[in-house]
């Protein structure tokens, strides 16, 4: 059974950073296109970043680029989404995804709110 945990949510103030893991079970991330997502309030879910299978080249949302950064560690089976220079408009659930073809996996998500 897949399963994705997300974890390190949080509150912080404008300018802040916080670093979002996602550690996968059940199967090996590297066989997998995988993903941030996050969803505001009264919002559809967007697609914040993602990392396609066998590779390690991450491609970001206009709204993130150049101030977060997506890294996996194939070791630990982790994903990971370093978050700087938070605005309050990232205020929102972020969930990890593993997909491949027609499969989808999704973790609980972790919430991240900026606030000052």
């Amino acid at each position: 059974q897949v399963q994705l945990i997300e974890s390190g949510g949080g509150l912080v103030h404008p300018g802040g950073s916080l670093n979002l893991s996602c550690v996968a079970s059940g199967t090996l991330i590297y066989i997998w296109d995988l993903g941030w997502f996050r969803q505001a309030p009264g919002k559809q879910r967007e697609l914040v970043a993602r990392i396609v299978r066998k590779t390690d080249d991450a491609n970001y949302s206009d709204s993130v680029r150049g101030r977060f950064t997506m890294t996996r560690d194939v070791a630990k089976n982790t994903v990971y989404l370093q978050m700087n220079n938070l605005e309050i408009e990232d205020t929102a659930i972020y969930y990890c995804n593993a997909n491949f073809l027609s499969t989808d996996h999704w973790g609980q998500g972790t919430q991240v709110t900026v606030s000052s």
